[in-house]
């Protein structure tokens, strides 16, 4: 609930001054404000009426409002009650009541409810709505401002010997009734008289009714009648053209004044509106009617001034109004305020008619200056220093003679104070200023606008510039990033003139061309060493280049598990992938209930990839797309079989990889379960390949149809906080063909597969599974029967100590050019940055002699007992395998199964960051 600050209770001292009262003498301490709220369950009328208690209804505050208090009135809800005031303050300390908001948002009596000053003295009332009516009776010293009554003829009353009564700055759909009372002030009123006449005077001595704006239904607009002498009717508006139902049809009047209230009584300065007809009459005074105003003038002396129009068209506060700086700013009971607090001003475009040269209004409301805003250009708005530039404002003003414009340019010299719309200066060094363009009129109004004036040093234009990665942001990591992203930015060059264009060649074919100066961004095809150019063009025709090499690689990265999706099955659309010809798949990198969604925001995706139904050997690769296909392959498969490998693989800078099979034809499955970003997901922590589980020595086959549930984190080595772990999953004594899902909720099983077996075989593939409840996963085989054997090669999760840095797919060794791997034996395979402390290698067995495994560990280290992949007498065998790396270097081991040819791939390796 808003209470009144220290500033509003200094506002309403202000107002009882403008309402004509006598000034406040200082007092010892100042009076204790009392409160009224209706709105709030606190409120209590037997309480103190406090801040902190308000008083339920104002009839509670009027009982007990002492001298000098204020009664602060909150207008949230309608107050059901009528209200009296019938004790009084003291001069110099009168009782007043306030809406708590200010007077625009007024506190209101309920419907058929009033307000009444009765026997009263030294009363002020502001911010009231009424609708249905207003008396002040026997009461004198009484100040009533902005107030509102909508209802009911004579429903502001007046009356009882009522004295020094001023009704001001207010909205009055009714009459005002002044009667048996003296020195009544009606003052920038609009008022709408119903029914009978708008003010209506008997017996009302020394009544001044000055700059209202007066609507008449009957009879006339103001009437004085009795002996209502001593009167004075100066600058109203008076309406005849309004009309509702007359019970009495007879004449008309604008201003009628009877022979009993003439003495002492003067009028002018007032403009009535017609038409004028035979029953529409502007004056009747002393009985006599007049027509015109030089008959007026002639036949009473009064009205010399006043101003007589067919019509109420074009009227009041709007541009070419008569009453526009026409009135007496000498009359009585003139205020320099306007209806709506708004201060008087002189519109200079036409000649101030009012007495004595004077600019006040005719009517409740002056034509306001409405100073709206200034618009200004800076031209030029960028330049060297030395060279003279000019301002030009723009006003939003009614009117535009008497604006003074002041121009401060932001370098410290003496601002200029000028009626000129236009300012030229000349800056002597370079800055960033702020110019400040501000225009007052004669109200004191005041509006200003700033703008930016680049002040550069007089030097020849020199291009330079910087190029940056572009990386996803950690706020916004979905942001439309492409990988190896660069970002050309020429903002450091020395341009003493705005640019015209630029031109950044981008060392890979690529051209592109602005018109600003802003930074330029690219996504590289692939990684290395670009030469980019950079031609800056300014509008004076100078022209400079610079040119820089640029290292274009991939930035280190978290890894984000997702919801598996199947993005690729040609099984589905009947369009198998076949030899020599390279197929695009786009790459998602969220997963909603709508589907798959592709944002560019990851280097590398993680996908586990299944060729099925091949027509002969064959092979496939994976690699970005965009780039050259490499030698490497990710996997084989005889023909006629199916076989999967997980695969960890750059996004190309269209956000795609690509695809091969090296011969034959045959159906490709591609599911996504994650990607690696900058700035985003999880690091990742190598450990020694470790035994998870093998079903062979715990637990049994795992049967088609079955689950199993297996605890992976807060074991072997794993925190318990690890977010996915990578496995290699090995299937042995399979008993027909199926397919094992891992994956982190047992009753959230997707549709995607880790391992695909064949009955005799031995099959592994290593994949990357999101940790579900309690630090389990959960395995799943689809029919027939098999053994399991996982070993964990590392985890992601807050532990983690490194990230990811894709690279273009590369053949790292292959022993078919230097002799095959003997059983027992071990081969160093070199090539990996120095810096790494694990690799994302794809290691392939081909032309084996005997069944077995091999096992990828870093180099120098223990061999553990964990196999990397199996191999197969007569068959090739790839497996993605994740392993730490020591001195850029790693060993793979072959059991005494038989000898092999082994290929390694690198994909990617893992530093610190």
């Amino acid at each position: 609930m808003l209470r009144p600050t220290r500033a509003t209770v200094l506002l309403t001292a202000g107002l009882v001054s403008l309402l004509g009262m006598p000034a406040t003498a200082a007092a010892a301490e100042p009076p204790t404000d009392l409160y009224v709220d209706r709105t709030t369950t606190l409120c209590s009328d037997s309480g103190p009426g406090s801040d902190a208690q308000p008083f339920c209804t104002i009839s509670a505050a009027t009982r007990t409002v002492q001298p000098g208090q204020t009664v602060h009135i909150n207008p949230g809800r309608a107050y059901n009650e009528d209200v009296v005031i019938n004790r009084g303050g003291l001069p110099g300390k009168p009782i007043t009541l306030v809406s708590e908001l200010g007077d625009s948002a007024k506190f209101r009596l309920a419907p058929g409810k009033t307000l009444t000053v009765s026997g009263a003295s030294h009363v002020n009332v502001s911010g009231l709505d009424a609708p249905s009516g207003i008396r002040v009776t026997g009461s004198t010293d009484v100040g009533l401002r902005a107030l509102t009554v909508t209802n009911n003829p004579d429903s502001v009353t007046i009356d009882g010997g009522s004295s020094d009564v001023r009704l001001q700055h207010s909205k009055l759909k009714t009459s005002v009734r002044v009667e048996s009372a003296r020195d009544v002030v009606l003052s920038r009123n609009e008022i709408q008289g119903y029914v009978h006449p708008a003010v209506v005077a008997w017996d009302a001595t020394g009544l001044v009714v000055t700059n209202n704006t007066i609507r008449r239904d009957c009879e006339a607009g103001i009437k004085l009648s009795g002996g209502s002498t001593g009167a004075a009717l100066f600058n109203n508006v008076v309406h005849t053209d309004f009309e509702a139902g007359c019970a009495d049809p007879g004449a008309r009047y604008g201003i009628e004044v009877a022979q009993t209230a003439t003495a002492g009584t003067r009028a002018d300065y007032n403009l009535i509106t017609g038409p004028f007809t035979a029953d529409r009459i502007a004056y009747k005074w002393a009985g006599a009617t007049y027509a015109d105003r030089t008959s007026f003038h002639a036949g009473t002396g009064q009205g010399a001034h006043d101003i007589l129009t067919p019509t109420s068209q074009g009227v009041g506060a709007v541009d070419g109004s008569p009453t526009i700086d026409s009135a007496d700013a000498t009359a009585p009971g003139v205020l320099l305020t306007d209806g709506l607090g708004r201060e008087i001003g002189d519109d200079p475009r036409v000649p101030n008619t009012g007495k004595d040269g004077g600019y006040l209004d005719r009517g409740a409301f002056e034509l306001y200056n409405n100073l709206v805003a200034v618009r200004a250009e800076l031209e030029p708005g960028w330049a060297p220093a030395g060279t003279p530039v000019k301002v030009k404002a723009t006003a939003d003003s009614r009117w535009l003679a008497g604006l003074t414009y002041t121009y401060d340019f932001g370098d410290g010299t003496t601002p200029l104070v000028t009626p000129a719309t236009t300012a030229d200066h000349v800056y002597d060094k370079p800055c960033a200023c702020t110019v400040r363009v501000t225009v007052s009129n004669t109200a004191r109004q005041q509006v200003f606008t700033q703008l930016s004036a680049k002040v550069t040093a007089n030097t020849p234009l020199t291009a330079a510039f910087t190029a940056q990665p572009v990386l996803p942001k950690a706020d916004a990591p979905d942001a439309l990033v492409l990988p190896l992203s660069v970002e050309a930015d020429a903002q450091s060059s020395a341009m003493p003139w705005p640019v015209d264009r630029v031109d950044v060649d981008f060392g890979d074919g690529t051209k592109e061309s602005r018109s600003t100066l802003e930074p330029v961004r690219h996504a590289y095809k692939q990684p290395g060493t670009y030469k980019v150019t950079t031609t800056l063009k300014d509008i004076k025709g100078a022209t400079s280049t610079a040119e820089r090499n640029v290292e274009v690689g991939y930035t280190p990265a978290g890894y984000v598990a997702v919801r598996p999706a199947r993005v690729l099955d040609t099984r589905t659309t009947n369009t198998p992938v076949q030899g020599g010809a390279a197929t695009p798949i786009a790459v998602p990198v969220h997963y909603y209930s709508s589907g798959p969604h592709h944002t560019a925001g990851a280097s590398a995706a993680v996908l586990n990839v299944t060729v099925t139904g091949a027509t002969e050997d064959t092979h496939l690769g994976v690699w970005p797309s965009g780039q050259a296909r490499p030698a490497t392959s990710n996997v084989n498969v005889k023909a006629g079989g199916t076989s999967s490998n997980t695969v960890t693989v750059p996004i190309g800078a269209d956000g795609k990889i690509s695809a091969q099979l090296n011969s034959g034809k045959a159906s490709l499955i591609v599911d996504f379960v994650g990607y690696y970003q900058p700035d985003a997901g999880q690091r990742f922590a190598p450990i020694t390949p470790t035994r998870v589980v093998d079903t062979r020595t715990a637990g049994g086959a795992l049967g088609g149809g079955q689950t199993r549930t297996v605890k992976v984190a807060g074991v072997n080595g794993i925190p318990a906080d690890a977010t996915a772990v990578a496995l290699n999953l090995t299937g042995t004594g399979a008993t027909e063909n199926s397919h094992v899902i891992a994956y982190p909720h047992q009753d959230q099983r997707p549709t995607t597969s880790n391992l695909n077996l064949e009955p005799g075989k031995d099959k592994s593939n290593q994949a990357i599974v999101p940790v579900g409840p309690n630090g389990t996963i959960t395995l799943y085989t689809n029919s027939g029967s098999t053994h399991l054997v996982l070993d964990a090669v590392g985890y992601y999760g807050p532990n983690g100590t490194t990230l990811f840095t894709p690279v273009v797919p590369q053949r790292l060794a292959d022993t078919r050019t230097s002799g095959k791997l003997a059983p027992g034996a071990a081969t160093t395979v070199t090539g990996i940055p120095a810096n790494a402390l694990g690799a994302a290698l794809n290691v392939t067995a081909t032309d084996t002699t005997g069944p077995g495994f091999l096992t990828v560990y870093g180099h120098g280290g223990v061999r553990p007992g964990a196999s990397s992949l199996q191999t197969r007498s007569g068959e090739t065998v790839p497996n993605h395998v994740t392993t730490p790396v020591a001195d850029g270097r790693v060993t793979v081991w072959n059991s005494y199964g038989g000898a092999n040819h082994v290929i390694t791939d690198l994909f990617g390796y893992f530093t610190r960051g």
